[in-house]
């Protein structure tokens, strides 16, 4: 079966990679910003990080089955959608962008606990028929450790690697070593749970080694 990853996060397709699942990928076209807003404005009351999460990894789903529908009408299997979000002390992260940014994120969180957030949108897709689809959130607490030195920080910030993920930081690269625990499923921080894909592609019917179309080793 097909899979359809709307995703360009290179840490999101190394992670269906590893779990034997080789996609093809999509980048969504969807103003988050904007969606945020307008889904807050409707409500009339902030949202919360889950529903942000749920919510912006619906709309780059929901955006890919429809392009798809367009430029591969004959596309019959899964797409896959997903957005995360970190929160510590009452406040939420997305991705800092800039070295000043993830700097000062950094010197906030060592010693602490946050909780990363990450939505799960999945479409059944068939030629012909309406999609399907389900959704869920997971979530899990990363802890940073309290002696993480400035130096380390500006070396950390200068490889590049914080300033494009959500919270400013990875457990599967160069920011695993700064991390002393994580209560919840890794695969949740790196930015899919795969435990809760396999739950929501099995609620659509689908197998989850079905999807299995890469070989390894």
């Amino acid at each position: 079966m097909r899979v359809c990853l709307a995703s360009t996060s290179p840490a999101r397709l190394a992670l269906l990679r590893q779990s034997g699942i080789e996609p093809i990928t999509m980048a969504p076209e969807v103003d988050e910003d904007a969606v945020a807003d307008a889904a807050e404005a409707e409500r009339g009351a902030p949202l919360s990080p889950e529903e942000v999460v749920l919510l912006l990894g619906r709309a780059k789903a929901a955006d890919v089955v429809g392009r798809l529908r367009t430029d591969q009408p004959d596309f019959d299997g899964i797409v896959i959608g997903g957005d995360s979000m970190f929160a510590l002390g009452g406040r939420v992260y997305g991705k800092p962008h800039t070295a000043a940014e993830a700097t000062r994120r950094w010197t906030e969180m060592r010693g602490r606990t946050g909780v990363l957030h990450s939505g799960h949108s999945v479409y059944r897709v068939r030629p012909g028929e309406p999609a399907v689809e389900a959704h869920a959130i997971a979530e899990a607490s990363v802890s940073f450790s309290p002696d993480v030195s400035d130096a380390e920080i500006a070396a950390y910030v200068a490889s590049g690697e914080p300033l494009f993920v959500a919270g400013a930081f990875t457990i599967d690269s160069l920011g695993g070593a700064f991390i002393d625990r994580v209560d919840g499923d890794p695969s949740t921080v790196v930015g899919m749970s795969l435990s809760t894909l396999r739950r929501l592609t099995g609620e659509l019917g689908v197998t989850w080694t079905d999807l299995w179309n890469r070989s390894q080793g």
